[in-house]
């Protein structure tokens, strides 16, 4: 009887490690986003790294902030984005102009502020 109990513990534990996790989610990309611009487009190549699916914004920080993903939020005012994106807040870093310009900051910032966004689900 022990060792039938001891050989289906195994078998139980094998099948639980031959399971892999589900995949990642793929990152959000222009490419995977096709025909983009202003604002979005912007996001999405200086912020959906870190504020994107699979990113730091989802992420432990997250837990904070209901809906996590920038873009399903719809609470977020322009001067707040700018305001937070140049001073950094929390774990993120200030974003310099030299990266994002102005206009490109303001660009985001209405893309954000206009949300929620159907791309965020």
């Amino acid at each position: 009887m022990k060792r039938l109990l001891i050989a289906a513990l195994v078998l139980a534990g094998g099948a639980a490690i031959a399971q892999a996790p589900p995949p990642p989610p793929k990152p959000t990309t222009l490419a995977s986003r096709p025909g983009v611009t202003g604002g979005e487009a912007l996001f999405i190549e200086h912020c959906v790294s870190c504020h994107g699916p699979n990113g730091m914004g989802t992420g432990l920080l997250a837990r904070r902030v209901q809906p996590a993903l920038l873009e399903a939020r719809d609470n977020l005012p322009a001067a707040y984005v700018v305001a937070a994106a140049r001073g950094g807040i929390g774990n993120m870093p200030a974003i310099p102009r030299g990266e994002v310009s102005d206009a490109e900051l303001r660009q985001i910032a209405e893309y954000l502020a206009a949300g929620p966004h159907e791309a965020a689900k």
